[in-house]
């Protein structure tokens, strides 16, 4: 296993204060579906992140993934950028110059299929203040965002919202330095010698936002139209007698686990994702919600099965990232 270290109680401790923002977490698993993939769960003993948790992870005996978004307070102390698309370092290190130019430091790190862009904050910062400033800096910087303007592939940012529910979860990232289950590898950031130690050194001198500093680079600007959260609606009890669009009549379900039943994205599928077909969770108790896990949405899939959403007809709903029924 490559990279696979000795990692101390101290260093766990200095781990948790970079990127511990609430203790729920997920882990992910060793052994791969009968897709291969290495699915994260969220565990249901020791459900609260400790110190040896962290220390198993950058031991590589686990991999732990990490919620940016703390519900009690609705703020983060990183935000992550998550690219893994063609050209994708080439906006990374982009928008990396970009924010050096505000006097931000960002940490980049290898990932599996591309590189993930960390930004830490002095104390923990309003989620809805961070992506206001990451996602008017990628429009201004012309880098894709997954989601926006019907783009299946881009950077996606963590936090994922601007604030959740007292019960819920939004959207976990793999723990940086540990190993990916997948590989066996783990992916350092670049900057630092390839030692747990010194990766953990590098990372602390970084020179952190403060929440004075976030005030004044989001002054004046607002969340692009295009990525504010759409309003809910409320759907009537299901009906499986009424004439509506039925997303099982057009997609194969390929398993049922979780209380969904899990199928390939038709979006993701149109441009060469989801091999493991499976990135397409359709509730089993209610069909009429679904919602692709890498990122595509309603519209997307029913424009790449030939049934636009007509705009006038809201009628779907898509499912909760922390609780997809």
């Amino acid at each position: 296993m490559k990279g696979v270290g000795q990692a101390s109680a101290e260093m766990a401790q200095r781990y948790f204060a970079l990127f511990v923002n609430r203790l729920a977490h997920t882990l992910q698993s060793h052994k791969p579906g009968a897709n291969g993939k290495h699915y994260y769960y969220r565990p249901k003993q020791d459900r609260r992140l400790s110190l040896q948790t962290i220390c198993e992870h950058l031991n590589g005996r686990l991999t732990a993934g990490l919620y940016a978004l703390n519900p009690n307070t609705q703020r983060s102390k990183w935000v992550a950028i998550d690219a893994d698309y063609e050209n994708a370092l080439e906006d990374l290190l982009k928008l990396q110059w970009e924010l050096h130019q505000d006097g931000v430091e960002a940490a980049l790190e290898k990932s599996r299929r591309g590189a993930h862009l960390w930004i830490f904050a002095d104390k923990p910062l309003l989620a809805r203040h961070c992506r206001i400033y990451i996602y008017n800096l990628a429009r201004r910087l012309k880098v894709p965002v997954k989601g926006g303007s019907g783009l299946a592939e881009g950077i996606e940012v963590f936090p994922r919202q601007d604030q959740l529910g007292p019960d819920e979860f939004g959207n976990a990232i793999r723990g940086p330095l540990g190993i990916h289950r997948a590989t066996e590898r783990r992916y350092w950031f670049y900057g630092a010698d390839y030692q747990l130690d010194a990766q953990l050194d590098y990372l602390e001198r970084l020179r952190k936002i403060t929440e004075t500093e976030m005030g004044g680079f989001i002054h004046g600007l607002e969340m692009p139209e295009e990525f504010r959260p759409k309003p809910r609606v409320e759907l009537p009890p299901y009906d499986p007698t009424r004439p509506q669009f039925r997303i099982l009549d057009h997609v194969r379900s390929t398993s049922k686990r979780g209380g969904n039943y899990w199928a390939r994205c038709p979006s993701c599928a149109e441009h060469g994702r989801d091999r493991g077909g499976d990135n397409l969770a359709i509730s089993v108790s209610d069909p009429r919600k679904y919602k692709c896990w890498a990122g595509c949405t309603k519209e997307m899939i029913r424009a790449a099965l030939g049934h636009p959403i007509r705009v006038r007809r809201p009628v779907e709903y898509g499912i909760s990232a922390h609780n997809p029924q």
